[in-house]
């Protein structure tokens, strides 16, 4: 009795876990089967997220806003895509050309033709032909783009011009100077004037000298006079007049008929005594400088401009001038003359400008800052100067395309203006969208993408385009068990 009951207690176990098997037969096949709704519902995408930066979750396929690698997606059964691996390659976007080659997000220098691993351990990124069209076009993200703050403006076009501003100081006008000297030896007598910066009128007496020779010269004279002889006294006559002896000097001279021991010299035009060199009893030799004598109603303004701007500056373009003892007060002069030399130590080329000077505001020596409007051009293009990367040799801007493209271009620039902005001589267009700020980043990044370029040869590059188009065509050809399922 009692082993008939063991018998039956066995073959009941046996039967219920035969029955248990059956009962989850369809679950165990549903894990084993590629098109199971189980199978799907494990597969079914959460988020993507980056793998560097977790803390970064998308709802759908994109780059990293921060680092701007390819998210990865992450699945319900907690696995994350092999999209980048080896087993599963990946399958380039629409719009975005063939895969050239794979290259680690952090080591652009470490470049493969086929997906893998890093040596970071992280999974390679595919680099697209658009990608490198044109050898260093950068494309990004438009959130990336937002992230970097990538500003831009438009190329424009019409009147640029300049204000250039420098010192300058004041001085003479070369064009009224008198210097007075006497044309014989002799000694001073009388100076009428004996005060440095005094104001003389034209024809005010100076001094009075005495000299043997003009004593000669006038008893020469009226003794032509006596002679009868037109001929003899125009000659004697013409000694004194090329001795600057006064026309008032020789009239008193024929009325009185009587020879004088000195001579009164008179100031040949008016203006400020700069210079006094004339004491009583003193003797001096023919072509001593006695007087100097400076009309400061008019004066000039030398400013020094640097050699870049040398073409800017013309005659004839408006001045204006500011003292700095009175300071918003302006006075409007004109440029007279661009000298045609430069100055060897002080790099610099000297430009002449004419000051009208009635109230003897501007004084000889004085220092002026000058600004001189120069109008560069009535119809040229121009764009924000921090725009602009000098790189040595070459001048580069940022040209802003659709979809994220960003093409470097190599331009030729002119002067800048007063506002911010640079002449562009050749290289850009009218309307065309220029990068003003982020363009070290994007700068930075063509620069790697073009030596990555430099350092494949053409055989490498062929044999990259040769298995990207076979990796894409087995993509086409391998499609998912799922999907062939569906098919049928």
């Amino acid at each position: 009795m009692k082993v008939k009951t063991f018998i039956f207690v066995i073959v009941l176990v046996f039967g219920g876990f035969v029955a248990g098997q059956f009962v989850h037969l369809p679950h165990i096949l549903s894990r084993i089967s590629p098109d199971s709704p189980m199978k799907e519902a494990a597969d079914r995408i959460l988020y993507w997220t980056c793998g560097m930066h977790p803390q970064v979750r998308e709802d759908n396929p994109g780059t990293c806003p921060i680092c701007g690698m390819n998210l990865t997606p992450v699945r319900e059964s907690g696995g994350e895509s092999a999209g980048a691996s080896k087993s599963t390659p990946e399958r380039a976007p629409e719009g975005k050309g063939k895969i050239l080659y794979w290259v680690a997000p952090m080591d652009p220098g470490y470049v493969r033709d086929e997906p893998g691993k890093s040596p970071m351990g992280m999974d390679l990124v595919p680099v697209y032909e658009n990608d490198v069209a044109g050898g260093s076009t950068v494309t990004i993200d438009p959130s990336v783009v937002q992230n970097m703050g990538v500003r831009t403006a438009k190329v424009e076009k019409g009147p640029f011009s300049r204000v250039i501003r420098t010192v300058g100081h004041v001085d003479y006008d070369e064009t009224r100077l008198s210097v007075i000297n006497t044309k014989i030896s002799g000694w001073i007598e009388k100076v009428h004037v004996q005060e440095t910066g005094a104001y003389v009128e034209k024809g005010q007496p100076l001094y009075d000298i005495y000299s043997p020779a003009l004593v000669s010269a006038q008893e020469e004279y009226l003794l032509s006079l006596d002679s009868g002889s037109k001929r003899i006294s125009n000659a004697a006559r013409k000694r004194l007049k090329f001795w600057d002896i006064p026309d008032s000097e020789i009239r008193t001279l024929e009325k009185t008929r009587k020879v004088r021991k000195t001579l009164t010299f008179s100031a040949p035009l008016s203006g400020y005594l700069t210079h006094l060199n004339a004491i009583e009893g003193k003797f001096f030799k023919k072509g001593a400088d006695l007087f100097r004598i400076a009309d400061l109603t008019t004066v000039w303004v030398y400013a020094n401009i640097y050699e870049n701007e040398a073409p800017l500056v013309k005659k004839g373009l408006k001045v204006t001038i500011e003292l700095s003892y009175l300071p918003g007060k302006e006075y409007e002069g004109v440029v007279d003359y661009v000298y045609p030399y430069m100055d060897s130590k002080t790099r610099d080329i000297k430009v002449r400008i004419v000051m009208p000077n009635p109230a003897l505001v501007l004084k000889p020596q004085m220092y002026a800052t000058v600004r001189i409007a120069s109008e560069v051009s009535g119809d040229a293009l121009f764009v924000p100067t921090e725009s602009i990367i000098h790189s040595g040799e070459r001048t580069v801007v940022f040209v802003a395309k659709k979809a994220g493209k960003f093409q470097p271009r190599e331009v030729i620039t002119g002067v800048e203006d007063d506002s911010g902005n640079t002449r562009i001589l050749s290289g850009l267009a009218q309307g065309e969208i220029v990068v003003t700020s982020g363009q070290f980043l994007l700068d930075s990044e063509s620069k790697l993408r073009e030596a990555i370029a430099k350092m494949m040869t053409s055989d490498e590059k062929e044999s990259f385009e040769n298995r990207a188009s076979r990796s894409e065509h087995k993509q086409e050809n391998e499609k998912p068990v799922s999907e062939q399922d569906s098919n049928r």
